[in-house]
């Protein structure tokens, strides 16, 4: 259901947020951090309104995340840039050994996904490479890419779910990969 859902709206969704936010990279990231909430908030979608309203209402809100965030993240390391460095210092021994934990869940994760969805996490969130990039790799459209992508982050957060069904993990992104892996 959901693939039929994303097949259906995901360029209406793309042209709304595209509508907020004016890089392109931004866009895919808000687009797939909307259809994970969707996801998640499936179960709650009454039909009071059109599906794409209330798609649009989640996307609207995680635009409003992603500007927060990048505010709260510009504000803090421009203005008080003492901060990252007390950070490190203060948390230094533990935020290392937290860091080694995660990276040994992520890659038992990892390792139980197929090898296409391993490729594609990790073209685009530990090489960090652009959808037009990872297109041109696997010589396929973006559209193709973006739909992998999708499908690759669904199953890495049931796949999460099922090894460490105490600790569950919202992924409104993967991007932290790169930082532990």
């Amino acid at each position: 259901m959901i693939n039929k859902l994303y097949k259906q709206y995901s360029v209406s969704l793309y042209k709304f947020i595209s509508s907020k936010v004016s890089r392109h990279e931004d866009i895919e990231e808000i687009l797939q951090d909307t259809w994970l909430s969707i996801y998640d908030s499936l179960p709650l979608f009454r039909n009071d309104s059109s599906f794409l309203t209330w798609a649009k209402s989640i996307a609207l809100h995680e635009v409003a995340d992603f500007y927060r965030k990048r505010k709260l993240k510009t504000f803090v390391f421009s203005h008080l840039p003492f901060v990252a460095n007390l950070m490190s210092q203060a948390l230094g021994p533990d935020l290392e050994l937290e860091k080694k934990e995660m990276k040994e869940d992520l890659q038992k994760v990892l390792q139980n996904l197929n090898e296409g969805f391993r490729q594609i996490l990790r073209l685009k969130y530990i090489e960090n490479q652009t959808m037009a990039a990872i297109a041109k790799l696997l010589n396929v459209s973006e559209k193709a890419v973006e739909s992998r992508l999708f499908r690759a982050r669904l199953a890495f957060q049931k796949e999460w779910s099922a090894i460490y069904p105490n600790e569950p993990l919202k992924l409104s992104s993967l991007a932290f990969l790169k930082k532990v892996i």
